[in-house]
């Protein structure tokens, strides 16, 4: 008895098996490899690096003036002399001032018509005992000299008594070495008789209590002042200075009285006829 043999099936045709379709990964393959080079290409227009802001320097000429004058105002605080000054001033006669600086420090500038609207010659004087104003004797005035004790030795000469003309010799020249004073400096040429290095002087602050008045400033090699020029007036060195003394004495002795102003006096009324 034979079995019925079942015919085997054909076995599969891997031809006729559909294939699966592939995943999609050109695309973003490609962008892939795309994208470096666009970054490459943008950055490629960018500086390397970032500029950083400079502020413009002072020119150098100008830094030298100051280093120059700087030098020259402390030499001339070590100079110890007896000079005479012109002083030219506006609808003024020439005068002469005496400027002597001591060797302990001490000082005294005589001002000729320094006081009372220029009818009044004094002198102003700082020693170990305190600063002083002296009235010295003149043709207004010919009383003999006396002296009013204005303050300690370190102490500013007040508004209302102060010439001026003493500044350039004493305190300014502290300001002309403190290289933080707001001061602009640059070569000058010398007044008009004057000799030395000169240097113009600007502040550069904006308050009405400037260090000291804006003007030329000169000197000689051992700091010795040969010309000032501010709104004061304009100061020549006559001569060749002296030897200092060992410290300045006060043109008199030193009274209980009221200084002496640079004003004029107030006019007195004349007496009219008949007043008694």
């Amino acid at each position: 008895m034979h079995a019925h043999l079942r015919p085997a099936r054909p076995a599969a045709n891997p031809a006729r098996t559909p294939a699966r379709p592939a995943r999609r990964h050109a695309a973003p393959l490609a962008l892939a490899l795309a994208l470096p080079a666009l970054l490459v290409a943008c950055t490629a227009d960018l500086p390397t690096t970032r500029p950083t802001p400079t502020t413009t320097p002072a020119p150098a000429g100008l830094d030298a003036a100051r280093d120059e004058l700087a030098a020259l105002a402390a030499a001339a605080q070590d100079r110890h002399l007896i000079a005479s000054y012109t002083l030219r001033a506006p609808e003024s006669p020439d005068r002469t001032v005496l400027v002597t600086s001591a060797n302990d420090g001490s000082w005294r500038v005589d001002v000729p018509g320094g006081a009372l609207g220029g009818s009044v010659d004094v002198s102003f004087a700082a020693t170990a005992d305190g600063l002083f104003q002296c009235a010295l004797p003149s043709a207004a005035r010919p009383e003999p000299a006396t002296c009013v004790r204005l303050g300690d030795p370190d102490e500013a000469v007040p508004r209302r008594l102060d010439p001026r003309v003493q500044h350039p010799f004493t305190d300014w020249l502290d300001v002309l070495t403190d290289r933080r004073a707001p001061l602009a400096v640059s070569p000058a040429q010398p007044p008009p008789g004057a000799s030395g290095a000169c240097y113009s002087v600007e502040t550069t602050s904006a308050s009405i209590n400037a260090p000291l008045d804006v003007g030329i400033y000169c000197y000689d090699p051992d700091g010795t002042p040969t010309a000032v020029r501010t709104a004061f007036g304009t100061l020549i060195l006559v001569g060749t200075p002296a030897p200092a003394p060992p410290t300045v004495q006060l043109a008199g002795p030193v009274v209980d009285a009221e200084p002496l102003g640079t004003a004029a006096p107030e006019p007195t009324a004349e007496p009219t006829a008949g007043t008694p």
